[in-house]
């Protein structure tokens, strides 16, 4: 028996791309034949099981890799595991390496002891010397979390190699390009990541909580610290240079700690999103589009900040115009809900380009997909980099009932405690904007 053909409007906002000049607002009618026919009933749906199947597939082969931590060979086997993939799903593929650091405890440790060194310079009343270490420590956080020039990491810090996984599909000819990314390195774990706090807080607190839509600035006592010390320095506080030493001091307790933890197996973040790049090859391949050309750029070395989607924009952004290209970050999205972010920034918060999310919101209500928005982040994903050249980007992430993102950084995050209703959720969205631009740039 066939299955029946449904249609839907996609209202696409005329800023959306530069596909014609000041292009108006659209309505476009979509047609898609369905795998799943019931999508409210997946756990007795045969093709949805199939689906599952492939995901966890990838997930459970990807999280059983010894050690997939940034710049290791862990991660190189996952890039060449995941290249084969991509070739059995009809892909044009390339594994790039690049050189890499791997870390950010070791530049953000060392940039937070220079902070702590400029306040013991500071109390023994060297207070030139130790103002100067103050502002290059502020400065160094502040080019390393925020992905500036880094120059401790270029010029100073040992380099490894990262790997990309790059698969190219869908009309290769086509002017208009969709980009979608994950990463495949796993994060290391650590004290700081324990959630019982946040839990807590979520328990005595809901309606608080309830009313939160940025996460906490994280990063912004680790600043403080070095600030402290340059101001005390500056003004003879010997109170401001005490309170920057044990900030300074801290932060680099953490990052030691984070640096000597071990690895997890990443299975939330991010093999979650990688799973979902295999999916859209197989989609693709089994019901190819025109129109648009398609690249699965799963990266590594994301949890470096961002190393691996650095080395991939160098190699390929001068053949991706921003007027025709569009980035989906599929970004740990194995937690019960699903979220569109409305931008990121761990120091400066700064939202993604407003149509382009207006239009993915579209496609996720068309197609039944719960999707979230409102929510900021300020951790840094791989979005960072991206939105920050100038693409229209969507952020996919998850979180749970105390809006973690869940095991996040932590051993628990297993295949086990993966939410596979969201994971599938965010592969089929990412897959169907492909298609939903597929019609745009057919108009």
């Amino acid at each position: 028996m066939a299955q029946p053909t449904y249609q839907y409007l996609v209202q696409v906002p005329g800023r959306l791309s530069g596909l014609r000049p000041d292009p108006p607002d659209v309505s476009i009618v979509v047609q898609y034949r369905p795998r799943f026919e019931n999508l409210s009933a997946k756990s007795t749906n045969i093709a949805w099981m199939d689906a599952r199947a492939e995901l966890e597939h990838v997930i459970r082969h990807l999280a059983e890799i010894d050690n997939r931590g940034s710049a290791t060979p862990g991660e190189h086997e996952a890039a060449l595991w995941l290249s084969d993939r991509f070739e059995e799903h009809g892909c044009k593929v390339s594994v790039d390496s690049a050189p890499a650091h791997g870390t950010y405890w070791w530049p953000m440790g060392i940039s937070a002891g220079i902070g702590l060194v400029g306040a013991l310079f500071g109390l023994a009343r060297k207070r030139i010397i130790g103002f100067l270490l103050g502002c290059i420590s502020v400065g160094s956080l502040i080019d390393d979390v925020a992905s500036g020039p880094r120059v401790l990491r270029r010029y100073l810090l040992p380099k490894r190699t990262c790997w990309n996984t790059v698969a190219t599909t869908g009309d290769l000819t086509a002017e208009t390009t969709v980009v979608i990314i994950a990463h495949h390195d796993a994060p290391h774990t650590g004290k700081i990541f324990d959630q019982s706090a946040q839990k807590w807080f979520a328990g005595r607190f809901p309606g608080v909580l309830a009313k939160i839509k940025t996460a906490p600035p994280l990063y912004w006592p680790v600043i403080a610290g070095p600030i402290l010390v340059a101001l005390g320095n500056l003004t003879g506080s010997k109170k401001l240079i005490r309170l920057g030493a044990v900030a300074s001091g801290v932060s680099g307790a953490v990052f030691l700690d984070v640096g000597m933890s071990p690895v997890n197996q990443g299975a939330n973040d991010n093999l979650s999103g990688v799973a979902g790049l295999v999916w859209v090859a197989r989609a693709l391949n089994e019901n190819p589009v025109q129109g648009v050309k398609v690249i699965l750029a799963s990266c590594g070395s994301e949890e470096s900040f961002q190393e691996g989607i650095a080395a991939f924009m160098a190699k390929y952004s001068s053949d991706l115009p921003t007027r025709s290209t569009y980035f989906v970050n599929l970004e740990t999205v194995g937690s019960p809900q699903l979220l569109l972010l409305e931008g990121e920034g761990p120091i400066v918060m700064r939202d993604y380009e407003k149509g382009f999310k207006d239009f993915v919101e579209g496609v996720a209500r068309s197609k039944g997909i719960s999707l979230t928005r409102g929510n900021r982040a300020r951790t840094t994903t791989d979005s960072l980099i991206t939105s920050r050249r100038g693409y229209p980007t969507a952020t996919f992430t998850s979180v749970n009932s105390w809006k973690a993102l869940s095991n996040y950084h932590m051993l628990s995050d297993t295949p086990d405690n993966l939410s596979w209703d969201t994971v599938f959720d965010a592969a089929l969205l990412a897959e169907q904007i492909v298609r939903s631009l597929a019609d745009y740039a057919g108009l």
